[in-house]
Formats: C-alpha cells, structure tokens, sequence
C-alpha cells in the first residue's frame, strides 16, 4: 500500500422528522472533497477523487506515461522491390511502371554513392558475409 493521504471531508448530517413511529430515520449527509488533480472542492456522486472528467483524464495520463516510440518505421523510410521488374523503391508501394504491389524489404535509406534504394539487411548481410568468408592460404 501506498502512502497516499485522503482527501479531507467534511459532513454535516440533518436528520429528518417522522410522522409514523415505524418509518427508519433518514439522514442527508452532504459531502464536500478535494480534487486530487485541481485542489477545487466539490460534491461527489459515488466514489468519485476528481471534480471532472477533464481532472480525472488528466491524472490518469500522469499515472501512465509512456515514451511516444513508433512501433514500426514510417513509410518513407521503407524499401519496397518489385517482383517482376525488379526494381527498388523508397516510400513507394506499387511499382510506376508495372502497376503492381510491391514486397517490403525493410526500413532502409539511399545509398550516399549512387542515390539507389539501399535496405539495412542488405548491408548486415554483406557485412557478414564478407567476415565469414575464410581467407586464401599463402604459398
């Protein structure tokens, strides 16, 4: 449990008079708390902590803050090839010249040599590649 405080309330009962001696006595209790978000007082229904909706999005957004992380890369920065042309794209999805859907190689940028559509597992894959290749003996 935390060790959050309560908020702090203040009740004043009235009771009611009774004409039948067999009718339940009744008491109006009104209730006035503080806004855990806004600190303004006010009457709640049920067991409500804020005073708005407004203050009750507002802490709930407090309680749950997550970095804002895209999940996966924006369109632009993905390479996309045409399966009869054979052509890469970056950020386009359907081929110009074939008029169809392009498969997605993955997020990607243009070469800084040629300008051509370059996909990062197409350079891990170089890369490892060319440190797995065993090296030619020497005579």
């Amino acid at each position: 449990m935390s060790n959050t405080s309560k908020p702090e309330r203040s009740t004043t009962a009235t009771p009611t008079t009774f004409s039948d001696p067999f009718e339940l006595p009744h008491v109006t209790i009104a209730v006035t708390m503080t806004c855990d978000e806004c600190g303004t007082t006010f009457t709640p229904s049920g067991r409500r902590r804020y005073c708005s909706n407004a203050c009750r999005q507002t802490a709930w957004r407090q309680r749950h803050n997550t970095p804002n992380v895209p999940i996966k890369p924006a369109r632009h920065e993905t390479i996309y090839l045409c399966p009869d042309c054979n052509t890469r794209y970056l950020g386009t999805q359907r081929c110009p010249d074939c008029n169809t859907f392009c498969t997605t190689l993955g997020p990607g940028a243009p070469c800084p040599h040629c300008d051509e559509p370059v996909a990062i597992n197409d350079l891990i894959t170089t890369t490892t590649n060319a440190l797995n290749t065993p090296r030619p003996q020497a005579v």
